[in-house]
């Protein structure tokens, strides 16, 4: 019995047969099949179930228009914002449980649109010539979508890219079999993180949270995990945050591994009450397989491991960041509360280690005195942020918005 139901999308005026092998892997395998014709010039040997000129009136224009364009980016990004909105719609109704998209440039750049559009937690799957290629910006790859290659595939089938497009089609329908959803029976707090051996207060602080009666969901904060972050705080999905380590503000001003230039903002956009303190503010991250870039040589250093590395900020862009945070924290439209430990940010950045530099830190604390919004209440602490004190003014911060009803527990 057909159980769960997959948008299949690309182009099916050049795509055509290669698209009607995923569907029939799908159904194949019990499942069923929704199809959207993303094409512009051309069209498929069978009418689509979400036709092309639908797609384009969805993205606000029409095929005529695409066509008239004469240029095939313009043409696309018009199927892009149409495919984006029928792809949501479609799920908000529950019409489809994850989707698949096929596709070159052209339609990978319509896809991470599309894919984009749907809540974290929805099956996506991308099959794509330039699967896991830099031309892929991080900012614009969705937080929990799925790639593979689409090898030899480019032209016609064979039984090298059928490798490639069966296993797709059956990762997508069964992960809508198997994907259990974020559940809303108890009210969320989206906390920003790295992993233990820089930062730690996430260790005292989830316990205690989950007693108070939240969830904790934990971002690491490298990039992607600050675009999920960001995304499911656009959509008001937590009941407050703790952003304690928004690096990648710092990444994003000095080219390091950026999560956009929204972080720090949609929480504050949607309202949700946000405590907010500069874990790891001093480093910025860039691929540690890559030559040092040119701008950050010359610098202290931590290689993390063989992917990651980071550099130290000197004290003027220490000053920087601290202005960019107090410029998107003065935009928020709920409680602001920053907690700025004066005994360091993070595990390295203590006296006698390795990456500590006090007047740096000093630099930093006073520029964020200075520039301080007045929505936002500043909590001067006397400890590190590892500190069992520093979580400890955390939750009496959240207990007072809580017995206040600015945080909301049920």
């Amino acid at each position: 019995m057909a159980d769960k139901t997959i948008l299949v999308a690309g182009t099916y005026d050049t795509k055509d047969e290669e698209l009607g092998y995923l569907a029939e892997v799908i159904r194949g395998q019990g499942g069923c099949v929704l199809t959207m014709d993303v094409s512009v010039l051309g069209d498929p040997s069978q009418p689509a179930d979400v036709s092309k000129h639908a797609v384009a009136e969805a993205g606000g224009s029409s095929i005529r228009a695409a066509i008239d364009s004469g240029d095939e980016n313009t043409a696309m990004q018009i199927m892009g914002a149409g495919a984006a909105a029928v792809a949501q719609e479609l799920y908000r109704q529950g019409r489809i449980d994850g989707v698949i998209v096929l596709g070159g440039t052209m339609g990978t750049d319509l896809a991470l649109d599309l894919c984009a559009a749907l809540p974290v937690g929805v099956p996506k799957y991308i099959v794509s010539t330039v699967a896991f290629s830099p031309l892929m910006p991080p900012e614009r790859i969705p937080a929990d979508v799925q790639m593979i290659l689409w090898a030899g595939g480019l032209y016609g089938l064979n039984t090298i890219c059928k490798a490639s497009l069966s296993q797709a089609a059956g990762a997508v329908l069964g992960a809508a079999r198997a994907v259990e959803p974020p559940e809303r029976d108890r009210p969320l707090i989206g906390m920003t993180s790295f992993g233990k051996t820089v930062l730690r207060y996430m260790v005292a602080l989830k316990p205690a949270l989950e007693a108070r009666g939240f969830e904790v969901a934990v971002f690491h904060a490298t990039g992607m995990g600050g675009r999920a972050f960001e995304s499911l705080a656009a959509q008001g999905a937590f009941a407050a945050v703790m952003d304690f380590a928004p690096q990648e503000v710092s990444n994003h001003l000095f080219g390091g591994l950026s999560a956009g230039a929204d972080r720090m903002t949609n929480a504050g956009r949607a309202g949700i009450p946000q405590l907010v303190a500069p874990g790891c503010y001093d480093l910025v991250d860039f691929t540690g397989w890559q030559d040092t870039p040119a701008e950050l040589k010359g610098r202290e250093t931590h290689a993390h491991n063989r992917l990651l590395t980071s550099a130290l900020l000197n004290a003027d862009e220490r000053r920087q960041v601290a202005q960019a945070v107090c410029g998107k924290l003065a935009a928020a439209k709920a409680p602001v509360a920053v907690l700025l430990p004066a005994g360091g940010c993070n595990e390295w950045d203590r006296p006698g280690a390795p990456l500590h530099d006090g007047e740096g830190l000093a630099a930093f604390c006073d520029e964020m005195r200075a520039f301080c919004p007045e929505n936002a209440v500043l909590h001067d602490l006397d400890c590190h942020i590892n500190d069992a004190a520093f979580a400890d003014k955390a939750l009496e911060i959240l207990d007072s918005w809580i017995a206040s009803g600015v945080v909301k527990t049920g």
